[in-house]
């Protein structure tokens, strides 16, 4: 890896789908703002297509003066483009699905998505600074669609392109595999990995991701979301460095401070062996450990409490 890992935070867009979720505004410009103290770079945060009440909190955050980047979802319509582009959001994640599966659920086309593209990004370009494009299920797509579709988006000015395993199916050698092949076919595109966790690998995908190619990777405080939820910003943040020998310099304090905070806001009670934010993820009981970690609290731990 000879590049510096893109954190991308979405706990306000995909992490907020959770059900039962609902941040206010109030807790909404919270969680961002121990976000830009922990200094991650770019946050997505929103879907302003909801409705008036999330446009109003989008162009609310927008106004804070934080030092993140800030980019808005869309689904790939006209619409949901308009929307973003009326909160005053400069930067523009749009997605389209990629999948079989997905379209067909939708009444729709791999036909329908190539002819779909051009309009949407000249839209997309015309309206903002930077426009990152999402290849929904691309994990369950057909390859040669993908490389089709990928290539049309770079052709027409996507600057990412997000690869989402959106329900979580994948594992850390299919990731490798995937980008491998992805960025062979494609080696200046900034790719970014975006999963979910349903099958509990969410973690150990975004590494595989990053160590073969991808160059982003998108997560959620707590791994908020729909189902299992996302890969966890804290996990994935420790695990490179702890695990890859890659330290991004976040504070772990303020990731722990993070963690409790979004647990309480959002009513979703973190398992209380949850690695490295669980309250009993420290906790021993076997003597053997006790006597060495008196000694030493690297001698059982990965790092220190």
């Amino acid at each position: 890896m000879n590049y510096i890992p893109h954190i991308i935070d979405t706990t306000l867009r995909d992490g907020e789908q959770a059900p039962g979720v609902v941040f206010s505004l109030d807790e909404k410009i919270g969680i961002a703002r121990k976000l830009d103290e922990l200094c991650i770079p770019e946050l997505e945060i929103g879907t302003p297509a909801i409705g008036i009440t999330e446009q109003n909190d989008i162009r609310c955050l927008l106004n804070q003066g934080f030092s993140f980047k800030s980019t808005s979802w869309a689904r790939a319509t006209i619409s949901d483009l308009d929307s973003a582009f009326n909160c005053g959001a400069t930067r523009v994640n749009l997605s389209f699905p990629v999948s079989d599966i997905q379209l067909n659920a939708l009444g729709k086309s791999r036909k329908w998505v190539m002819h779909s593209i051009p309009e949407i990004m000249k839209t997309a370009a015309g309206n903002f600074d930077f426009v990152a494009v999402g290849a929904q299920d691309a994990s369950r797509a057909d390859i040669q669609f993908l490389k089709e579709y990928i290539s049309a988006m770079l052709h027409f000015g996507a600057k990412r392109i997000r690869i989402a395993d959106t329900v979580g199916v994948m594992n850390p050698f299919g990731v490798q595999q995937l980008f491998a092949e992805l960025t062979t076919a494609f080696p200046l595109t900034d790719f970014e990995f975006h999963g979910h966790n349903d099958l509990g690998m969410a973690t150990a995908n975004h590494l595989s991701a990053l160590q073969s190619g991808a160059s982003a990777v998108s997560l959620t405080v707590n791994g908020l979301g729909e189902r299992a939820g996302n890969a966890p910003l804290e996990e994935v943040i420790f695990a490179l460095k702890y695990s890859s020998g890659i330290d991004l310099g976040f504070d772990g304090k303020l990731l722990a401070d993070l963690s409790a905070y979004v647990e309480k806001i959002s009513g979703r009670k973190q398992p209380v062996s949850k690695p490295v934010t669980g309250e009993l993820a420290f906790s021993h009981e076997s003597g053997i450990h006790c006597r060495s970690l008196k000694e030493n609290p690297l001698s059982y731990q990965p790092f220190h409490p």
